[in-house]
């Protein structure tokens, strides 16, 4: 039961890189103006993503310093997402096997 508890973590912690990585590609083509802005669909997809990382990428452009129009936090976030899952599986996992 455990296990099946860390892989799912896993796999939550997968889907979300996914989702950031989306949110990276679509502010790119935002900002760019690739995309419709009065599109409804792109409008959802924009609140989707904004809604779904902003309150964890938030508190990591707290601490990092301004670069010039250049956002790292998301690749901050990347490197926590791995110590996570590193965590997870060198820590967690034979604890519970």
């Amino acid at each position: 039961m455990g296990l099946a508890i860390i892989q799912t973590l896993l796999y939550a912690l997968g889907i979300y890189k996914f989702i950031v990585i989306g949110a990276i590609i679509f502010s790119w083509l935002y900002a760019f103006n690739v995309v419709n802005n009065s599109n409804q669909f792109v409008a959802m997809l924009g609140s989707f993503f904004y809604k779904a990382t902003e309150p964890v990428l938030r508190p990591i452009r707290r601490f990092i310093p301004d670069l010039g129009g250049i956002d790292i936090s998301p690749i901050v976030l990347f490197v926590i997402i791995y110590f996570v899952e590193q965590i997870i599986v060198n820590v967690l996992a034979p604890a519970i096997v």
